[in-house]
Protein backbone atom coordinates (compact mmCIF):
# COMPACT_ATOMS: atom_id res chain seq x y z
CA UNK A 1 0.00 0.00 0.00
CA UNK A 2 0.97 3.32 -1.08
CA UNK A 3 1.40 5.94 2.00
CA UNK A 4 1.70 9.43 0.41
CA UNK A 5 3.88 11.82 2.20
CA UNK A 6 3.26 14.95 4.00
CA UNK A 7 4.21 17.36 0.32
CA UNK A 8 1.51 14.84 -1.26
CA UNK A 9 -1.04 15.92 1.12
CA UNK A 10 -0.94 19.38 2.91
CA UNK A 11 -4.25 19.21 4.38
CA UNK A 12 -4.40 16.52 5.73
CA UNK A 13 -3.04 17.26 9.25
CA UNK A 14 -6.13 19.65 10.04
CA UNK A 15 -8.64 19.12 7.63
CA UNK A 16 -10.30 16.21 9.30
CA UNK A 17 -9.63 17.11 12.70
CA UNK A 18 -11.37 20.88 11.83
CA UNK A 19 -14.46 18.82 10.11
CA UNK A 20 -14.60 16.59 13.41
CA UNK A 21 -14.94 19.97 15.14
CA UNK A 22 -17.59 21.63 12.99
CA UNK A 23 -19.86 17.92 13.23
CA UNK A 24 -19.03 18.72 17.18
CA UNK A 25 -20.60 22.19 17.37
CA UNK A 26 -23.28 21.08 15.39
CA UNK A 27 -24.74 18.24 16.60
CA UNK A 28 -24.58 20.38 20.11
CA UNK A 29 -26.63 22.71 18.75
CA UNK A 30 -29.32 20.85 17.82
CA UNK A 31 -29.31 18.60 20.85
CA UNK A 32 -29.19 21.40 23.09
CA UNK A 33 -31.98 22.84 21.18
CA UNK A 34 -34.37 19.26 21.65
CA UNK A 35 -32.96 19.55 25.20
CA UNK A 36 -35.07 22.86 25.84
CA UNK A 37 -38.58 20.80 25.09
CA UNK A 38 -37.68 19.20 28.49
CA UNK A 39 -37.49 21.70 30.72
CA UNK A 40 -41.11 22.25 31.31
CA UNK A 41 -41.32 18.81 32.20
CA UNK A 42 -38.07 17.69 34.28
CA UNK A 43 -36.06 20.48 34.66
CA UNK A 44 -32.58 21.81 33.59
CA UNK A 45 -30.77 19.64 36.36
CA UNK A 46 -32.77 16.70 35.27
CA UNK A 47 -32.05 16.93 31.49
CA UNK A 48 -28.86 17.52 32.33
CA UNK A 49 -28.58 14.48 34.43
CA UNK A 50 -30.56 12.00 31.72
CA UNK A 51 -28.13 13.73 29.03
CA UNK A 52 -25.07 12.73 30.18
CA UNK A 53 -26.49 9.31 31.98
CA UNK A 54 -27.49 8.07 28.25
CA UNK A 55 -24.31 9.30 26.89
CA UNK A 56 -22.60 7.38 29.75
CA UNK A 57 -24.37 4.62 28.74
CA UNK A 58 -24.17 4.33 25.41
CA UNK A 59 -20.20 5.16 24.85
CA UNK A 60 -19.78 2.34 27.29
CA UNK A 61 -21.48 -0.11 25.51
CA UNK A 62 -19.55 1.32 22.29
CA UNK A 63 -16.14 1.79 23.53
CA UNK A 64 -16.04 -0.78 26.87
CA UNK A 65 -13.20 1.36 28.50
CA UNK A 66 -12.65 -1.47 30.82
CA UNK A 67 -10.12 -3.83 28.01
CA UNK A 68 -7.82 -0.62 28.35
CA UNK A 69 -4.93 -0.13 31.24
CA UNK A 70 -5.73 2.62 32.56
CA UNK A 71 -2.81 3.99 35.26
CA UNK A 72 -3.99 6.10 38.76
CA UNK A 73 -2.35 8.89 36.94
CA UNK A 74 -4.67 9.21 33.71
CA UNK A 75 -7.64 7.92 36.22
CA UNK A 76 -7.25 10.96 37.85
CA UNK A 77 -7.20 13.24 35.21
CA UNK A 78 -10.61 11.36 33.73
CA UNK A 79 -12.22 11.83 36.64
CA UNK A 80 -11.31 15.74 36.24
CA UNK A 81 -12.18 16.13 32.72
CA UNK A 82 -15.67 14.03 33.75
CA UNK A 83 -16.42 16.63 36.61
CA UNK A 84 -15.93 19.25 34.20
CA UNK A 85 -17.91 17.88 31.51
CA UNK A 86 -20.90 17.46 34.23
CA UNK A 87 -20.32 21.22 35.66
CA UNK A 88 -20.34 22.78 32.27
CA UNK A 89 -23.43 20.77 31.64
CA UNK A 90 -25.26 21.63 34.09
CA UNK A 91 -24.55 25.14 34.40
CA UNK A 92 -25.58 25.88 30.56
CA UNK A 93 -29.07 24.37 30.72
CA UNK A 94 -29.37 26.42 34.52
CA UNK A 95 -28.60 29.50 32.39
CA UNK A 96 -30.78 28.59 29.63
CA UNK A 97 -33.71 28.64 32.04
CA UNK A 98 -33.28 32.14 32.26
CA UNK A 99 -31.60 34.08 29.39
CA UNK A 100 -31.94 33.22 25.38
CA UNK A 101 -29.96 30.63 23.79
CA UNK A 102 -28.07 32.96 21.64
CA UNK A 103 -26.93 35.04 24.46
CA UNK A 104 -26.07 31.78 26.78
CA UNK A 105 -23.95 30.39 24.05
CA UNK A 106 -21.85 33.75 23.07
CA UNK A 107 -21.04 34.46 27.19
CA UNK A 108 -19.98 30.62 27.48
CA UNK A 109 -17.73 30.99 24.58
CA UNK A 110 -15.82 33.70 26.73
CA UNK A 111 -14.12 30.74 28.18
CA UNK A 112 -12.57 29.04 25.02
CA UNK A 113 -12.34 32.66 23.57
CA UNK A 114 -9.99 33.56 26.26
CA UNK A 115 -8.09 30.57 26.54
CA UNK A 116 -7.63 30.52 22.23
CA UNK A 117 -6.24 34.26 23.36
CA UNK A 118 -3.48 33.26 25.71
CA UNK A 119 -2.25 30.54 23.08
CA UNK A 120 -1.85 32.77 20.43
CA UNK A 121 1.70 33.75 19.41
CA UNK A 122 1.12 35.23 15.40
CA UNK A 123 -0.24 38.33 14.66
CA UNK A 124 -2.66 37.01 12.22
CA UNK A 125 -3.98 35.03 15.06
CA UNK A 126 -4.76 37.92 17.09
CA UNK A 127 -6.74 39.39 14.00
CA UNK A 128 -9.03 36.55 13.62
CA UNK A 129 -9.87 36.39 17.73
CA UNK A 130 -10.65 40.19 16.89
CA UNK A 131 -13.36 38.99 14.27
CA UNK A 132 -14.48 36.58 16.89
CA UNK A 133 -14.76 38.81 19.23
CA UNK A 134 -16.51 41.67 16.90
CA UNK A 135 -18.69 39.12 15.48
CA UNK A 136 -20.26 37.26 19.25
CA UNK A 137 -20.56 41.45 20.67
CA UNK A 138 -22.99 42.15 17.56
CA UNK A 139 -24.91 38.68 17.55
CA UNK A 140 -26.03 39.51 21.61
CA UNK A 141 -29.71 40.78 21.40
CA UNK A 142 -28.88 44.13 23.17
CA UNK A 143 -28.15 45.45 19.83
CA UNK A 144 -30.87 44.28 18.28
CA UNK A 145 -33.75 45.11 20.31
CA UNK A 146 -34.75 41.34 21.13
CA UNK A 147 -33.71 42.23 24.84
CA UNK A 148 -32.24 44.44 26.76
CA UNK A 149 -29.19 44.68 29.41
CA UNK A 150 -31.12 44.95 31.79
CA UNK A 151 -33.57 42.31 31.23
CA UNK A 152 -31.03 39.73 31.22
CA UNK A 153 -31.00 37.47 34.33
CA UNK A 154 -27.75 37.90 36.83
CA UNK A 155 -28.15 34.80 38.24
CA UNK A 156 -28.45 33.52 34.09
CA UNK A 157 -25.63 35.49 33.36
CA UNK A 158 -23.25 33.94 36.34
CA UNK A 159 -24.39 30.40 35.23
CA UNK A 160 -23.31 31.09 31.74
CA UNK A 161 -19.83 32.39 33.24
CA UNK A 162 -19.10 29.34 35.04
CA UNK A 163 -20.16 27.19 32.17
CA UNK A 164 -17.44 29.01 30.12
CA UNK A 165 -14.74 28.56 32.66
CA UNK A 166 -15.31 25.03 32.94
CA UNK A 167 -15.25 24.67 29.34
CA UNK A 168 -11.93 26.49 28.89
CA UNK A 169 -10.57 24.42 31.72
CA UNK A 170 -12.32 21.07 29.74
CA UNK A 171 -10.10 21.96 26.52
CA UNK A 172 -6.96 21.97 28.49
CA UNK A 173 -7.81 18.69 30.42
CA UNK A 174 -9.04 17.02 27.33
CA UNK A 175 -6.12 17.66 25.93
CA UNK A 176 -4.19 15.59 28.36
CA UNK A 177 -6.09 12.83 27.47
CA UNK A 178 -6.42 13.00 23.93
CA UNK A 179 -2.94 11.43 23.22
CA UNK A 180 -4.14 7.96 24.02
CA UNK A 181 -7.39 6.06 24.18
CA UNK A 182 -9.65 9.14 23.41
CA UNK A 183 -12.78 7.05 23.25
CA UNK A 184 -12.08 5.42 26.91
CA UNK A 185 -11.47 9.16 28.24
CA UNK A 186 -14.60 9.97 26.88
CA UNK A 187 -16.53 7.02 28.72
CA UNK A 188 -15.21 6.93 31.58
CA UNK A 189 -15.58 10.94 31.82
CA UNK A 190 -19.07 11.11 31.51
CA UNK A 191 -19.72 8.24 33.83
CA UNK A 192 -18.06 10.66 36.07
CA UNK A 193 -19.96 13.29 34.70
CA UNK A 194 -23.35 11.47 35.48
CA UNK A 195 -22.09 10.58 38.81
CA UNK A 196 -21.26 14.70 39.94
CA UNK A 197 -25.03 15.50 38.65
CA UNK A 198 -26.94 12.84 39.92
CA UNK A 199 -27.51 14.73 43.23
CA UNK A 200 -28.96 17.48 41.16
CA UNK A 201 -30.97 16.05 38.67
CA UNK A 202 -31.76 12.48 39.56
CA UNK A 203 -34.94 13.50 42.14
CA UNK A 204 -36.47 15.05 38.70
CA UNK A 205 -37.07 12.18 36.02
CA UNK A 206 -39.61 10.41 38.15
CA UNK A 207 -41.82 11.36 35.35
CA UNK A 208 -39.69 10.63 32.09
CA UNK A 209 -39.01 7.41 34.23
CA UNK A 210 -43.03 6.32 32.78
CA UNK A 211 -43.00 7.78 29.54
CA UNK A 212 -41.49 5.87 26.68
CA UNK A 213 -41.36 8.98 24.32
CA UNK A 214 -39.49 11.70 26.87
CA UNK A 215 -36.79 8.88 27.12
CA UNK A 216 -36.67 8.55 23.83
CA UNK A 217 -36.49 12.30 23.35
CA UNK A 218 -33.65 12.09 26.11
CA UNK A 219 -31.88 9.38 24.26
CA UNK A 220 -32.08 11.79 21.35
CA UNK A 221 -30.32 14.42 23.52
CA UNK A 222 -27.92 12.36 24.95
CA UNK A 223 -26.89 11.27 21.44
CA UNK A 224 -26.59 14.45 19.78
CA UNK A 225 -25.41 16.78 22.79
CA UNK A 226 -23.19 14.20 24.80
CA UNK A 227 -21.26 11.07 23.03
CA UNK A 228 -21.29 12.38 19.26
CA UNK A 229 -19.70 15.71 20.17
CA UNK A 230 -17.34 14.81 22.72
CA UNK A 231 -15.82 11.66 20.88
CA UNK A 232 -15.50 14.83 17.36
CA UNK A 233 -13.89 17.01 20.24
CA UNK A 234 -11.58 14.25 21.21
CA UNK A 235 -10.65 13.41 17.52
CA UNK A 236 -9.74 17.00 17.32
CA UNK A 237 -8.40 18.06 20.47
CA UNK A 238 -5.47 14.91 19.16
CA UNK A 239 -4.65 17.13 16.44
CA UNK A 240 -5.40 20.65 16.19
CA UNK A 241 -3.12 23.51 18.12
CA UNK A 242 -4.61 24.86 20.63
CA UNK A 243 -5.01 28.19 19.48
CA UNK A 244 -6.84 26.69 16.68
CA UNK A 245 -9.18 24.71 18.44
CA UNK A 246 -10.15 27.63 20.33
CA UNK A 247 -10.80 30.12 17.71
CA UNK A 248 -12.78 27.57 15.38
CA UNK A 249 -15.21 27.49 18.09
CA UNK A 250 -16.31 30.80 17.46
CA UNK A 251 -18.50 28.77 15.17
CA UNK A 252 -20.46 28.08 17.95
CA UNK A 253 -22.82 30.97 18.72
CA UNK A 254 -23.03 31.38 14.69
CA UNK A 255 -24.61 27.61 14.48
CA UNK A 256 -26.81 28.12 18.14
CA UNK A 257 -28.28 31.20 16.40
CA UNK A 258 -29.22 28.80 12.94
CA UNK A 259 -30.43 26.41 14.96
CA UNK A 260 -32.74 28.48 16.87
CA UNK A 261 -34.15 30.09 13.37
CA UNK A 262 -34.53 26.42 12.18
CA UNK A 263 -35.72 24.41 15.12
CA UNK A 264 -37.34 27.34 17.29
CA UNK A 265 -38.44 29.67 14.46
CA UNK A 266 -36.39 32.72 15.67
CA UNK A 267 -36.00 34.45 12.80
CA UNK A 268 -32.17 36.67 12.42
CA UNK A 269 -32.00 40.45 11.79
CA UNK A 270 -29.63 42.12 9.56
CA UNK A 271 -27.51 42.87 12.15
CA UNK A 272 -27.07 39.55 13.37
CA UNK A 273 -26.40 37.66 9.39
CA UNK A 274 -23.27 40.26 9.63
CA UNK A 275 -22.38 39.14 13.07
CA UNK A 276 -22.39 35.39 11.48
CA UNK A 277 -20.09 36.69 8.86
CA UNK A 278 -17.75 38.08 10.80
CA UNK A 279 -17.18 35.26 12.97
CA UNK A 280 -17.41 32.54 9.43
CA UNK A 281 -14.20 34.89 8.16
CA UNK A 282 -12.58 34.10 11.78
CA UNK A 283 -13.14 30.77 11.49
CA UNK A 284 -12.14 30.45 7.70
CA UNK A 285 -8.86 32.94 8.29
CA UNK A 286 -8.07 30.60 11.45
CA UNK A 287 -8.57 26.96 9.26
CA UNK A 288 -5.94 28.46 6.26
CA UNK A 289 -3.33 30.00 8.81
CA UNK A 290 -3.76 26.46 10.80
CA UNK A 291 -1.96 24.50 8.21
CA UNK A 292 0.98 27.35 8.19
CA UNK A 293 1.48 26.91 11.55
CA UNK A 294 3.88 24.23 13.63
CA UNK A 295 2.09 21.51 15.26
CA UNK A 296 1.74 21.91 18.59
CA UNK A 297 3.63 19.78 21.13
CA UNK A 298 1.69 16.17 22.18
CA UNK A 299 -1.05 16.89 24.36
CA UNK A 300 0.48 14.45 26.56
CA UNK A 301 3.66 16.65 26.92
CA UNK A 302 1.30 19.62 28.44
CA UNK A 303 0.90 17.33 31.56
CA UNK A 304 3.23 19.41 34.53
Amino acid sequence: MKVSSRRDRPSAPHFLPMLCLVGSIVSLAIGTSLAKTLFPLIGAAGTTFLRVGFAAAIMLALQRPWRQPCDGRRARTIILYGALLGAMNLSFYQALRTIPFGIAVAIEFIGPLTLALLSSRRAIELVWVALAVAGIAVLLPIHTGMATASALDPQGIAFALGAGLCWMLYILVGQRLSGGHGGQAVAWGLVAAACCVAPFGAGHIGIALHDPRLLALALGVAILSGALPYSLDMAALRHLPRQTFGILLSLEPVVAALAAWILLGERLTVIQWAAITSVIVASAGSAVTANRAPRAAPPEATLP
